[in-house]
């Protein structure tokens, strides 16, 4: 069943953590396994946050909601007491059907709730706006971290972050500008390759890559200097331990927005000769943009560990979401947040730009970062 939490006074990062381990266990105590804290003032309105923290996700899932966390304290501390405040109110899943479907019926059932926010990972954030499509009212779904490519038959799903597709095509282009004209790829699972297979084929051969795909499970017989992985951090951390470079050699393992640096680095990183380079559909967290320095300003002063780009995206999914919702009055309500969100209108948020071309994201905020062979994080 999953955890009920609603946003709570400032808190140590790991404490945080810590506490909302506890709530999950006595949640299951409680009748529907909900553990409810209503430590917020009452606010007009209310977004509820819905994430994966299974243990494959979480390292995506903590980061991206200690951002979104952070995002909205500082948001109700300026407005709250101008009585424009915004309850925000998250909902931890084990990654399940069940407990996704159990969360959505539990923000639906808030009356106060006029928006879905910053929904993760990828595969709840799909499972999310499946649900929605037969819904009698559905919630806008506001900067979900959702990577894989969405047709939003129902128009509810308002993206921020470029896909796995704009990341795709912004890796093999690196690697053609390199000179690069073979490569090997990895998918972690049969269903990353059934889901992008054809996908990274199709963006191999428009940059003229000849694409090799290698096991998962065992070590190839002959070591690629490029690897293309799709999978998440536990499984690259795996792989590259089962690489075996020869002496002398160097492999560069390239993987999308579901590798997460920092957890690479503390897995105990990577063996030597082996580096990784991460596609991350944000800025680059030491960039000098606004809105980046105001995220490590708000994590520098609320948690105890290090600035990731899942953080930032986390942080920017409140940001955007908090300034369509800022324009709907005195009197919101779903329809009028739809409404908001339909519109699309561009949002500039400390120099990250959010707009639109139709329904589709225009633009592709894509970076790279490098988890070196001797620990450092580059870029």
């Amino acid at each position: 069943m999953p955890s009920f939490i609603v946003s709570s006074p400032a808190l140590n990062r790991r404490q945080w953590f810590r506490h909302s381990s506890l709530l999950a266990a006595a949640g299951a105590l409680l009748p529907g396994g909900n553990a409810r804290a209503a430590t917020e003032p009452a606010a007009a309105m209310a977004v509820t946050q819905i994430v994966d923290m299974s243990p494959m996700q979480q390292d995506i899932s903590r980061d991206f909601l200690a951002g979104s966390r952070a995002a909205w304290q500082e948001y109700n501390a300026q407005e709250a007491p101008r009585g424009r405040g915004i309850r925000h109110q998250v909902i931890e899943t084990d990654g399940s059907a069940a407990s996704i479907q159990s969360a959505l019926r539990t923000a639906q059932a808030d009356h106060a709730c006029v928006a879905l926010c910053g929904c993760a990972g990828d595969a709840a954030a799909a499972s999310i706006a499946a649900l929605q499509q037969s819904a009698a009212s559905p919630l806008p779904i506001a900067a979900p971290w959702l990577q894989r490519q969405w047709t939003d038959s129902g128009n509810t799903v308002f993206a921020v972050f470029p896909d796995y597709q704009a990341q795709i095509a912004h890796a093999m282009k690196s690697l053609a500008v390199m000179g690069v004209r073979q490569a090997g790829v990895v998918y972690a699972t049969s269903g990353h390759q059934a889901a992008l297979g054809a996908s990274i084929a199709a963006a191999g051969s428009a940059q003229g890559l000849k694409l090799q795909v290698l096991p998962p499970d065992r070590r190839p017989a002959a070591t690629p200097a490029l690897v293309l992985f799709i999978g998440g951090t536990p499984e690259l951390h795996a792989f590259a331990h089962r690489l075996g470079v020869q002496p002398g050699s160097h492999c560069y393992l390239i993987a999308l927005a579901d590798v997460n640096l920092q957890v690479l680095t503390q897995l105990g990183g990577m063996p030597r000769n082996v580096s990784v380079v991460v596609t991350q559909p944000v800025p680059m967290v030491s960039a000098s943009l606004p809105v980046v320095r105001s995220y490590r300003a708000a994590l520098g002063r609320l948690y105890d560990e290090p600035p990731s780009q899942h953080g930032l995206a986390g942080y920017i999914a409140a940001r955007y979401t908090a300034q369509v919702l800022a324009s709907l009055g005195s009197s919101p309500d779903r329809a009028s947040a739809m409404a908001a969100f339909r519109r699309r209108s561009e949002q500039e948020i400390g120099g990250y730009t959010v707009a639109y071309r139709g329904e589709k994201l225009s633009g592709a905020n894509v970076t790279q970062s490098m988890l070196t062979s001797d620990g450092r994080i580059v870029g």
